[in-house]
């Protein structure tokens, strides 16, 4: 009977969710951008931090969209674990900071005491972190209970023995080729009528996604190199960061991936625009058959030639086929980084890298 479910509501389920998951209004999100930003520029250190950083010296990590869950078939993280748990002793033994980008916790389809004792060890190592002053939490909608005062320093000390500020946002201060420079880090469901506090989807998700979730054994997030052009909220999030001057935009939340404000599919676009103007016939057929398996089939090519390079997605943890995806900030660089599994062993991937000099030369 599971099965013969499954064969029948499965699609259209993911479909409906698809299209009734994320409704972001422009105008809302460009205020809540930029009224979190002028907060913390301002100090407001309920809201963030404004953390300066030497290019040359040290090192970020940005993971976003866990949603840790009770490791039954409605938990998209499960399948995600040992590439995490790897990612992190790596990152921890090269010194990086850590900054979780929000979602780490499902606590819209689970219980706080379910979520805790399903990952012990991926909270041991968080920890490890935050004890060594490495770890910077942010809070998303799915884990917002982190933004109740009195209710997170007790989650806190459970879950990581110890309390410290959970916040909306933070800015990496430096300077680049001479100039002052910001990277603005939240995890973009401001502005986003069916995240941003809605207690209508919360219900929604918690008493009927969840459940059919386990029953059909649905996880919508699929790989991360089948990306398809950007969708609506990232578009409204490069919007604004293009408008911005020497700021970076990085968020989370869609799970889509999107580095230098373009998604994988849009990276080959501009792969083979630039071999077709090489009339490089090999490269040109290898890029269109990448194309091919990546796009679907009512997408059309985009017009990319005047992308401004401002914004950045780490995409997410819980891809179901166990990949995950984040950003690098580190040895004057910033990289997009996939970790997966080859023969069961956690792999290291960079897919995309830039020096931040060269990237400020693009921006106007």
């Amino acid at each position: 009977m599971k099965k013969l479910l499954q064969k029948l509501f499965r699609e259209p389920v993911i479909r409906f969710a698809d299209k009734y998951s994320s409704r972001p209004d422009k105008q809302r999100v460009f205020d809540s951008l930029t009224e979190l930003h002028k907060k913390i520029t301002a100090g407001d250190e309920k809201k963030g931090l404004i953390i300066p950083f030497d290019t040359t010296m040290q090192k970020f990590i940005i993971f976003s969209d866990q949603h840790k869950g009770a490791k039954n078939n409605a938990d998209d993280f499960f399948v995600c674990e040992k590439n995490y748990l790897a990612a992190l002793d790596y990152y921890f033994n090269e010194n990086f900071y850590f900054i979780n980008l929000g979602d780490g916790e499902e606590f819209w389809e689970n219980t706080v005491a379910a979520v805790k004792k399903s990952y012990p060890e991926c909270f041991e190592k968080e920890e490890q972190f935050l004890k060594q002053k490495r770890f910077i939490k942010i809070f998303g909608n799915h884990d917002l209970d982190w933004n109740t005062d009195l209710k997170a320093n007790i989650l806190l000390n459970s879950f990581y023995k110890e309390s410290f500020s959970v916040y909306e946002g933070c800015v990496l201060a430096t300077a680049i080729n001479e100039r002052a420079f910001q990277i603005y880090l939240t995890h973009g469901h401001q502005g986003d009528l069916q995240s941003d506090g809605n207690w209508f989807s919360k219900l929604f998700v918690a008493k009927i996604w969840g459940p059919m979730q386990g029953l059909l054994d649905i996880n919508p997030n699929t790989p991360a190199n089948n990306d398809h052009l950007k969708s609506l909220h990232n578009t409204i999030m490069y919007e604004w960061s293009s408008a911005e001057k020497n700021i970076l935009l990085i968020t989370g939340h869609t799970h889509q991936p999107v580095f230098m404000s373009l998604t994988h599919l849009e990276r080959l676009y501009v792969k083979l625009s630039t071999a077709q103007k090489a009339n490089d016939a090999s490269l040109i057929k290898n890029i269109e058959d990448e194309i091919k398996k990546a796009q679907p089939a009512n997408e059309t090519p985009p017009d990319l030639s005047k992308i401004i390079p401002s914004y950045f997605n780490s995409g997410c943890c819980c891809f179901d086929d166990g990949d995950i995806t984040g950003i690098e900030i580190a040895d004057g660089c910033i990289r997009l980084i996939k970790w997966q599994s080859k023969n069961n062993i956690p792999q290291r991937e960079v897919l995309e890298e830039i020096k931040l000099s060269e990237l400020e030369d693009l921006l106007p």
